[in-house]
């Protein structure tokens, strides 16, 4: 999952970009020292979700697309992670959406301090 994870942000960043190759399950394998078939479940699961792409005898690259679909992906999580709770705790607060929203454009003095430091 976690090397999954790591190409998801790296393909979302842009530090690897689509039609790129991405590093081998060995390669992988041998920075996080892990066993290579633990390193492959990761690729493979995001060859399976259409993200990378095999090129056989060449190695894996990111397919076309797939950054779209990975923030796509990530917004609808960070909607339901995140978002949904929030306001579901504000409602229970009496906070209106557009007040959470005003709490967000204008944190106050001291959020602002310790968003700075």
């Amino acid at each position: 999952m976690q090397i999954a994870e790591q190409i998801e942000n790296d393909i979302i960043d842009g530090a690897i970009e689509e039609e790129s190759p991405v590093p081998s399950t060995n390669e992988f394998a041998a920075f996080h020292r892990i066993n290579p078939a633990t390193a492959g479940k990761g690729v493979n699961r995001l060859v399976d979700d259409g993200i990378l792409y095999k090129r056989r005898g060449i190695g894996m690259f990111v397919a076309t697309g797939a950054r779209q679909r990975l923030v796509g992906a990530r917004t609808e999580q960070f909607r339901t992670n995140f978002v949904g709770p929030l306001l579901d705790e504000a409602a229970k607060l009496g906070i209106t959406p557009e007040q959470v929203a005003d709490m967000i454009k204008n944190p106050t003095a001291t959020e602002r301090k310790a968003n700075n430091s």
